[in-house]
């Protein structure tokens, strides 16, 4: 089972761009060599293969430099006319996260009617024009819709960060620390801030109520 911790390593790497093919070619060689050792210690979290996610991802990254760029941009240029999700199902998930946030938005403004309440107003005007796009689309493009998610859950991450008072931002920050004083020597200094940035901002769409827009919550 993953850990809260461990989703959040996942997401970071998402953010970071590291390829889905990278992360599971990384993770099985990790347990080939653990599978290897005489002497086995039992896996309990994600973290275990962080070295070589990280070690596979800077070798893809070197493979990267140079050469094919013109075919690389012919690829790319095919392949944003594929979705690699079925419409209905995109379309689902983007009803539901409207739905959402439009109960959200509504108790909102009867109790807080702030920067948050202006934000969830705009989230929803976009989110909408995304949706019908989308459904229209002769050929919709998931990378680019991707694109536009992540965008609008930046807008929210940051309101809720505004919103959230001065003691709740040190609690959860507190909390959370707490929670990862086991592994910060285990990660490298870039890895662990993103997995506490992300456990930060877990935290508070918990705490708001704000859904994940993003297709890898599909």
């Amino acid at each position: 089972m993953l850990s809260p911790m461990d989703w959040a390593l996942i997401e970071g790497w998402k953010e970071r761009g590291v390829p889905l093919h990278v992360v599971v070619r990384a993770v099985e060689h990790a347990f080939d060599s653990h599978e290897s050792k005489k002497q086995k210690r039992t896996v309990k979290t994600l973290l275990y293969c962080q070295e070589e996610v990280e070690a596979q991802y800077a070798e893809w990254l070197a493979s990267r430099i140079g050469g094919h760029q013109e075919q690389s941009a012919e690829s790319g240029q095919a392949d944003e006319s594929k979705s690699p999700f079925p419409r209905d199902a995109v379309l689902a998930h983007l009803d539901r996260s409207l739905d959402t946030l439009r109960n959200l938005s509504a108790n909102r403004q009867r109790t807080d009617d702030d920067e948050l309440s202006e934000v969830l107003l705009r989230t929803i005007t976009l989110l909408s024009e995304i949706k019908d796009d989308y459904a229209s689309a002769a050929h919709p493009d998931a990378r680019k819709l991707e694109d536009s998610l992540t965008g609008i859950e930046r807008l929210l991450d940051d309101a809720m960060r505004r919103a959230a008072s001065a003691g709740e931002l040190e609690s959860a920050s507190a909390e959370i620390d707490s929670q990862m004083k086991p592994y910060k020597r285990h990660m490298d200094k870039a890895a662990f801030e993103q997995t506490r940035e992300n456990l930060l901002r877990k935290r508070l769409r918990d705490q708001f109520g704000v859904p994940r827009l993003s297709l890898f919550f599909l």
